[in-house]
């Protein structure tokens, strides 16, 4: 779907940009048009930037006079310094190419003026924010991310074994009557709430009463954005429901924090860490990402810092809700949708405990009476099985990443109960240890047993060199060539897209090239054209 829509947006992109071309041609009184791009990507994917790619040489094709060379921002490291970085060597060569003078780049405007409401009670801007979500009985469909469902949390629990210091969810939403549908494949959207111990801890830094009810308004009336996030509300609602409070903070709010500092050494620090020099990047790279600060971090390491809360809430990113592979199928469970996630917990060079926000926060729900509600809403993918259920398929999913291809065994194995030919269904699982995290494990010696599975599993730290589901892979390549090449079977990929997937891809471009005796060209090819038949499919994260 994603490549479909990438595909209409260029030919339509290409065909406007052919009518521009004509304008400027027929013409004496517009100039060429000037043009300059900037493209945002992560390399981890195998199209890293190619629409921008694509526009910066069609619009050299067409005539256009580019002013400066494409910048290319890659989302895997820190495509906000990219883009500083490109910008910062951008404007120079604009403003000289047209004729114009540049402005500081040290003036900070704000965006948002505040307007704190003190005779309106914040038991009425509660239930105004409960409004906003719509109340459980009153929710219509379609659901979707302005719209999230309110599902009653039906099920959840823990997945691995006693013996392992880590943690992972199964749980299940109750969505029966919410006309709410879903196919095996799809993402569940979770939004998540932040954890009041940190929202607490920015309201007594910042030395702000967080009960205070607020308004943040547009300063540029034409914008259709009135508000950052919906008012009046709280601090503390702002803090707990719309801000992302976890996240690194990107250089452009150092550099505005920094104003806020009384200590001319801890603001030269912040400020360095927003520059672009090679000494600022080091140090953002060391304090913030390697030793894994948040703006709480920040305030607690830099007692000189206390920011206004009002621009501190303008400055910070929106909280996005967090999507997970759906681990069922419908035909099996159509009143209910499942998710497996695994608790993120982890320490921090510096010593503090980090938590992931929507683990930590469904970590802490359970079924109740009255229900634990949580906002949800389906997000369709083309992590499809194949039409035919006689089609072989291998499923390649180590930990969380098994989630799909639960779904996908599910329907499978109805299938055979309902008589129909069903292919090979193979799947190659991995995890640390059989006693720890062998997720689902009963579960899947069922299906073993049944006849419907083929299971191949590592257990990475049960032997003294490591054992992946890669390893495994390549040495059953036989088996792979089989069922890709024989009997024009799917494969499908799940989990890390760093490693993991690389190297999927790279066995079965060696398996291609042996088996089917190609070239390698031949076999990228062969390989692309499975991609394109929906035989390859990947639903990786980096």
């Amino acid at each position: 779907m994603k490549i479909k829509l990438i595909s209409n947006f260029l030919q339509l992109f290409t065909r406007r940009l052919r009518v521009n071309a004509l304008l400027w041609e027929g013409s004496e009184l517009i100039s060429a048009p000037k043009f300059k791009v900037f493209g945002l990507g992560n390399k981890t994917y195998e199209h890293y930037n190619e629409v921008a790619i694509y526009i910066d040489h069609r619009l050299e094709q067409l005539g256009a006079t580019r002013v400066y060379e494409l910048g290319l921002g890659d989302d895997d490291a820190n495509i906000e310094d990219d883009f500083i970085t490109w910008k910062d060597k951008f404007w120079p060569v604009v403003c000289e190419f047209f004729g114009i003078e540049g402005i500081s780049e040290d003036v900070s405007i704000r965006q948002y003026k505040l307007t704190e409401h003190v005779d309106l009670p914040a038991d009425r801007i509660y239930q105004g924010e409960i409004a906003r979500l719509h109340s459980f009985k009153n929710q219509r469909a379609p659901f979707d991310v302005k719209n999230p469902y309110l599902a009653p949390l039906k099920v959840n629990r823990e997945l691995h074994g006693p013996k392992s210091e880590r943690s992972c969810m199964h749980i299940e939403f109750d969505i029966d009557g919410s006309k709410m549908r879903y196919e095996t494949g799809d993402h569940l959207a979770v939004y998540p709430v932040n954890c009041s111990l940190l929202v607490n801890k920015i309201g007594e830094k910042c030395n702000v009463d967080l009960d205070t009810i607020i308004t943040l308004t547009n300063t540029d009336e034409e914008s259709t954005k009135k508000h950052p996030f919906p008012c009046p509300c709280s601090y503390r609602t702002a803090l707990t429901h719309y801000l992302d409070i976890t996240g690194h903070p990107r250089t452009h709010i150092l550099k505005e924090l920094a104003e806020y500092c009384c200590d001319a050494a801890d603001k030269e620090k912040l400020k360095l860490m927003a520059s672009t020099t090679a000494e600022g990047k080091a140090l953002y790279n060391q304090w913030i990402i390697q030793e894994n600060r948040n703006i709480v971090h920040i305030l607690e390491d830099i007692p000189s810092l206390k920011p206004a809360l009002d621009h501190l809430c303008e400055l910070l990113p929106r909280l996005q809700c967090r999507y997970y592979s759906i681990s069922s199928s419908p035909k099996l469970h159509p009143t209910t949708v499942h998710i497996t996630a695994v608790v993120v917990e982890y320490k921090t060079p510096t010593g503090r405990i980090n938590k992931g926000v929507t683990t930590s926060w469904l970590r802490e729900k359970h079924p109740s009476e009255p229900p634990s509600l949580v906002p949800i809403f389906v997000r369709k993918s083309q992590f499809r099985l194949p039409l035919r259920t006689s089609t072989p398929i291998i499923m390649v999913g180590p930990g969380t990443g098994l989630a799909p291809f639960r779904g996908f065994i599910q329907e499978r194995d109805l299938a055979r109960k309902e008589g129909k030919e069903v292919g090979e269904t193979i799947l190659y699982f991995g995890c640390r240890k059989s006693a720890e995290d062998f997720l689902y494990k009963e579960e899947l010696e069922e299906y073993v047993k049944s006849g419907t599975l083929t299971l191949h599993t590592a257990f990475s730290r049960e032997q003294e060199h490591k054992i992946y589901v890669t390893h495994l892979l390549e040495k059953n390549d036989d088996e792979l060539w089989n069922v890709i090449g024989e009997k024009n079977g799917h494969i499908y990929v799940c989990g890390d897209a760093r490693n993991m997937a690389r190297d999927v891809h790279n066995i079965l471009l060696k398996v291609v090239m042996q088996k089917g005796k190609m070239t390698e060209m031949e076999a990228q090819d062969y390989i692309k054209k499975m991609d394109t038949q929906k035989r390859y499919s990947s639903d990786v994260w980096s």
